[in-house]
This record gives structure tokens, sequence and C-alpha cells, in this order.
């Protein structure tokens, strides 16, 4: 029988080449194209085989399958092989239920759920990536129970996109019982291929609180470290954010810890009429942008800092704070009340079985 006859249209023969060409395509199609282009070129199926460096029988197959089906031909066909014994909804109903209590685990891995179900492993962790199933992953979550929940994120978001008139906006909090680590050995230093070590054990030597009051148009700083964090230290620092901003009225963002609202607090504030508290819901402390600042302080001064006393953690901490101010930035905040509230409140129509 006489080998079928392999005609390339211009679109087809573009497509082929281009395949040939690409770093992307896989070597089997690039293999498939090479072989269609040389018979369509003349090359008999010997002749083809010995320049692409193949079998007679490849070059049969490729040609023959192109001739009959075009491009779609070149494609991998169906493999055969045995059926799964165990469907993917079942793996995935099977994770949704917890161990057994006599496994005394919290979760499934592959390889128990796996045991439990009799089957590969390999199995359950396809289906798991397939479906984006993380059993070993927890997230928290926590919903405010705050009666003004609404009203105190509108008050809070309103101050950030739309200040008053001569009116500062400053989110002020505390970082407490920031502890002065020291490793147990010199930090060796940032090599080329290899990244800074430290030791993974310490010598605590004391701890700290730094109270901040970030001004959210400018992103300055204003701050102090205190030996604790209650109502006292807490009215000193307002005395020495009122000093920074002389005759200016000052909205100020707090979160609700009992110390914000003792009396004596509030009777300060009768007498500095030009300064009021802001309070964020109850856990919704994340609405307080000095909350961004401690992360920056702690990810670039702290956390990978080594300290033989308070004294130098204080020092550290004040060295960054002022170098902080002569490059700082303001802290934009973007979503409106309205986009926020709906993220910030338990789901009426969720299943409370759950």
């Amino acid at each position: 029988m006489p080998s079928p006859v392999v005609e390339l249209s211009e679109s087809d023969r573009a497509v082929l080449t281009s395949w040939t060409r690409s770093s992307t395509v896989a070597a089997g199609r690039v293999e498939r194209a090479r072989i269609v282009l040389t018979v369509a070129d003349g090359a008999g199926t010997s002749d083809a085989a010995r320049r692409l460096g193949v079998s007679r029988p490849t070059v049969i197959k490729w040609r023959d399958r192109f001739a009959a089906y075009g491009i779609a031909g070149l494609d991998d066909e169906p493999r055969s092989g045995r059926p799964k014994v165990i469907d993917d909804a079942a793996i995935l109903a099977a994770t949704l239920d917890p161990p057994p209590e006599t496994l005394a685990v919290t979760h499934w891995s592959t390889r128990l759920l796996a045991a439990q179900l009799g089957i590969g492993d390999a199995t359950v962790a396809r289906a798991w990536r397939r479906y984006g199933v993380k059993p070993w992953r927890r997230e928290t979550f926590k919903f405010s129970t705050d009666p003004q929940l609404e009203a105190k994120v509108r008050d809070v978001i309103g101050l950030y996109l739309a200040p008053p008139d001569n009116a500062i906006v400053l989110c002020v909090d505390e970082k407490s019982q920031i502890q002065a680590l020291n490793r147990t050995a010199p930090i060796l230093p940032l090599r080329p291929g290899l990244p800074e070590k430290a030791t993974y054990d310490y010598q605590r030597n004391g701890t700290t609180t730094l109270f901040a009051a970030l001004e959210v148009a400018t992103g300055k700083v204003t701050d102090k470290c205190y030996e604790r964090h209650g109502k006292a230290e807490f009215l000193d620092f307002m005395r020495k954010v009122a000093r920074a901003y002389p005759g200016q009225r000052l909205c100020v963002v707090v979160d609700n810890y009992h110390t914000h609202k003792h009396q004596e607090i509030n009777d300060w504030l009768a007498r500095n009429k030009r300064i009021t508290l802001h309070f964020t819901p109850t856990s919704r402390s994340w609405l307080n942008l000095v909350e961004v600042f401690f992360g920056i302080i702690t990810r670039q001064a702290i956390r990978r800092g080594s300290f033989d006393s308070v004294k130098e953690l204080i020092a550290a901490i004040t060295k960054f704070i002022n170098g902080w101010n002569d490059r700082c930035h303001p802290f934009t905040w973007t979503k409106t009340a309205d986009e926020i509230l709906p993220h910030a409140t338990r789901q009426r129509d969720s299943d409370a079985g759950h």
C-alpha cells in the first residue's frame, strides 16, 4: 500500500515551523513537527529517520497521523491503564471528616489518609493539589462583638480618608514586652551565596514597652519607652505627644485597652479639649495604622538584633525611629468603610453548625 501523501498548507507549515523554533514547546511535539516537515519536503521514510535520528516506525506513525488528522493528530492520545479505584470526590469527603480518635492526630496527612482508604499517598496528594486542599494549614479569625462596630469603623476610616480641617490624625499604641535578646555566639554576617546566620538559642536581658504616635499624613513617629504600659505611662506619653504638637487639634486613634479609658485619662482630656480619642472596634486593632509601623520596626531593627541590655535595645529603637523620621512617608489608607464592613462582621447566613 502506498504511503500517505503529506501536503502542508502555508498555515500548517507556519505552525510546525514555530514549534521547532520554540523553547517552550515539549520536545515530543518538536520531534513530530520535524518529522512532518521533513517528509513534506520530499524525504522518504528511511531518509527522514536517518536525518532526524529516529526509527522508521516513528516516522511512519507521525506521518500517517498527520495525513489522517492534520495538526491535531500530533497530540498525545489518551493513555490506557488501570482505572481509578477511588475518585477525587471520595478523597475530599474523607479529608473533610476528622481522623478517627484511634489515630490520635488533629488532621490528615497524605500517608495516613491513603492507608485509611487503601490507596497510594501520591493519589491523595494529587487530589489535594488539584482542589487546593491543605489540611496542615490553619488560619485564625475573630469576630468583633462590639455593639458600636460600624460606627467606630466609619469614624476611624473617615479620619484616614477625609481628615478634619486644621487637625492632625495620629495613631497611638504600645508595643509591649519587647525582649532584649542576645545570641549565645556572634552573628555570622551575610556572604555571597550564604545568608546571615545566628544561633537559635539566646539570653533574655529584660524587656521594654514602646509607645508610638504615628502621624498619618507624614509618617513621622513620636516615641518613648517605658518599663510598664499602664495608665500612668499612657498619660505621660500623651503629654509628650501634646507637647510635640503645641496648640494643634489632634485626632488620636487608639484601641480599646482599658488604660486608654481610665478616669485620669478622661480628666486630662477634659482639660485638653484640642485632643480627642477615637477608638477602634473591639478585636479590630488592625485598623490602627501604627500597627503597620510596629511591623516595620520589628522586621528591620528588633527581630534580628542582639542586645546585652534593655538600654541597648532602647538605644537601637531610638536610633531606628530617628532615621525613620528622616525618610518617613505618608501612610495611605485606600479602602472605604463600606468595603471593610462586610469582612469585619459575622456573615448572617453562615452555617452555625460548622
